[in-house]
């Protein structure tokens, strides 16, 4: 077995040479002796032996070896793990609970305009139903489309899905008019009947316009003819200007051709004139013009679309 280390310090040899006391010794002819480097007289007189020291030597540094290879019996020391500290863990009946989503369970109604099936029928959407202030409408219409063919119902469903998703993780009650885009209707004044029924605090209809290819962006109307009263009329235009301010924040920009800033007051549209809660219809953007149209047939501008709405309802009910 061979060791790697330095080996430990050795003590220095002891000295050949001792000096005479006797004052003889002076007068005493030298003898050289072969081998050492002093003189040593005929007569040396010896120096006393010197009397052990009573101190402890300071031990020599300690050396650690290290072995090449270990012998076939040696066997590492097993190192004991430390014991771990048990983990404390709280009461499940003390702990705080966690934060409640900041919707509150408020309602929000979400309007899809139009339905999938409403051209293959006619019969039902053409059906004359009542509009509010005496007037008539029919029951629903098609909507518009893309040059491409991409539909306006297409376009108003998948906002509102997404718009719901946010919303819901929002804490807030979210109800749609319709649960799917394959149907026909409902008709415009069962549709603001529901966002009476459930008292929303909120309702938000989602469509799609089809103007002229110059114009371009959203706008946001609200009932001219306040069929609630002053009061109600106020929270919904409130309403319009939150949810304008925050698609305008979210990248999208008011429409260049109707309405003034985003905004626009109607008289003629059953949705608005029926409805008793506070309620917006919104024209997303304008399907024939190129620009819209293409973030408007994308997953990610009807996310856009979703974002913006749902920060602007979250504003004007005061939370999320």
């Amino acid at each position: 077995m061979s060791a790697c280390a330095t080996a430990s310090q050795q003590a220095d040899p002891p000295s050949t040479s001792f000096t005479p006391t006797s004052s003889a010794a002076s007068s005493a002819s030298p003898i050289t002796v072969p081998g050492l480097s002093t003189s040593v007289s005929e007569s040396p007189t010896p120096s006393p032996t010197p009397e052990p020291s009573t101190s402890t030597p300071e031990p020599a540094p300690e050396t650690t070896s290290v072995v090449d290879a270990p012998d076939d019996d040696y066997t590492p020391p097993v190192e004991q793990p430390t014991p771990l500290e048990p983990v404390q863990t709280q009461d499940p009946a003390t702990q705080a609970p966690a934060p409640a989503p900041s919707g509150g369970g408020r309602v929000v109604v979400i309007d899809p305009g139009h339905n999938g099936a409403n051209g293959a029928n006619p019969d039902v959407i053409n059906a004359l139903v009542d509009a509010g202030f005496g007037e008539t409408k029919p029951c629903n219409t098609t909507g518009t489309s893309t040059n491409d063919g991409y539909t306006e119902h297409q376009f108003n469903w998948g906002v509102a899905t997404k718009l719901q998703a946010i919303l819901q993780a929002r804490g807030y009650d979210v109800r749609m008019t319709r649960t799917s885009d394959d149907g026909v209707g409902p008709c415009v004044n069962k549709r603001a009947a529901f966002g009476n029924d459930a008292n929303a605090d909120a309702v938000i209809s989602i469509h799609g316009d089809g103007d002229d290819a110059s114009a371009r962006g959203f706008y946001v109307m609200t009932a001219e003819r306040a069929p609630a009263g002053a009061a109600m009329a106020a929270q919904s235009e409130s309403l319009a200007s939150t949810v304008r301010d925050a698609l305008v924040n979210d990248g999208l920009s008011p429409s260049n051709h109707l309405g003034s800033g985003g905004l626009w007051k109607r008289s003629d549209l059953a949705g608005l004139n029926l409805s008793t809660r506070p309620t917006v219809m919104i024209e997303m953007g304008n399907m024939r013009n190129s620009a819209d149209a293409a973030l408007m047939s994308s997953s990610a501008g009807q996310q856009q679309y979703a974002q913006g709405i749902a920060d602007g309802v979250s504003a004007y009910l005061g939370a999320g």
